[in-house]
């Protein structure tokens, strides 16, 4: 008499059973042949998602942590090779693209994402600025740099009360000035930091290094905005001039950001060069700079049998 086909669909998910329970042991086994990471006395019980290391209890996790720093998370995103790619790496991976679509979904529902760019106030004090030749731009709302902005503009008076950000790199110290007149010279903005006498004992002890250098051999920059993040560049500020003068025809994101430099660490901000104007062929301008470099313009030659202005074919 031959089995049933339940009888023999019963046997096969006893044998299935029981090889995945053969599987889980020995992992189990495999598991508890390593001793725990941490204190290294002690048979391993756990496995840390984030790291794999070993641990053998609550304070070692703990322990764990704390000392390399590990948040304990998978990452989600961490290579798997093709060969090793099964259904639940394809399981993890639908599901962080489906928390990454609810995030984004989160964030357009957010008031303060989805609210003006721009307010009144930014509107009168970019007008102001422009009036003054400063293009001055704003971030959104949810930028800490926008939030902490203190700017004001006194209108009747043409004159702005900046907030300031002073970076001295050399001591690793960074101050923040509010409702700074822009009519105060460099010199006078950092006089309360680096004069060796009229500076406060506490910003003294912080910037030794600048009190204790001459005057002359400090730098004032501003990091040139609007450009790549691989090709940052610098504008160096006149510490004689006013807040005012020295920001002239240069671009502000929110507030002026400062760097206070000592002169043997210039070379760590790249001046941004000026633009050379390009001459059209034909231009009052490029007939001249040809006639006068004898048919050559910056290393530029007629080429065959071509005319140019003011070469003599």
């Amino acid at each position: 008499m031959l089995p049933s086909v339940d009888t023999v669909a019963a046997a096969e998910s006893h044998v299935e059973n029981d090889r995945l329970g053969d599987e889980l042991k020995g992992n189990k086994i495999k598991l508890s042949l390593a001793n725990c990471g941490v204190c290294g006395s002690e048979v391993a019980n756990y496995r840390c998602p984030g790291c794999l290391k070993h641990s053998c209890s609550l304070p070692c996790v703990k322990k764990h942590k704390e000392e390399s720093g590990c948040s304990g998370v998978r990452d989600k995103t961490a290579f798997v090779a093709l060969s090793k790619m099964d259904e639940m790496n394809l399981l993890s991976d639908y599901r962080f693209l489906e928390d990454t679509g609810r995030l984004a979904d989160s964030a357009n529902r957010d008031s303060l994402v989805r609210g003006p760019p721009v307010n009144f106030r930014a509107k009168r004090l970019t007008a102001q600025a422009r009036r003054l030749n400063i293009t001055l731009r704003f971030l959104p709302n949810t930028f800490t740099k926008s939030r902490e902005n203190s700017t004001i503009c006194l209108k009747k008076e043409n004159r702005f009360l900046w907030h300031l950000q002073l970076l001295f790199p050399q001591s690793s110290s960074e101050f923040t000035e509010r409702r700074v007149s822009d009519d105060q010279t460099l010199k006078q903005i950092l006089t309360p930091y680096i004069h060796p006498t009229e500076s406060e004992p506490v910003r003294r002890q912080k910037l030794k290094m600048y009190v204790h250098s001459p005057f002359d051999h400090i730098r004032v920059f501003m990091k040139a905005e609007g450009r790549k993040a691989n090709s940052v560049r610098y504008q160096e500020l006149d510490v004689a001039k006013t807040l005012k003068e020295n920001l002239k025809f240069k671009l502000v994101i929110e507030y002026p950001s400062l760097h206070i430099v000592l002169k043997d660490h210039c070379h760590d901000y790249p001046l941004k060069g000026p633009v050379e104007p390009v001459l059209a062929l034909g231009s009052p301008m490029m007939e001249g700079a040809w006639r006068g470099n004898g048919g050559e313009v910056r290393g530029l030659t007629a080429p065959t049998g071509a005319t140019l202005p003011g070469k003599l074919s």
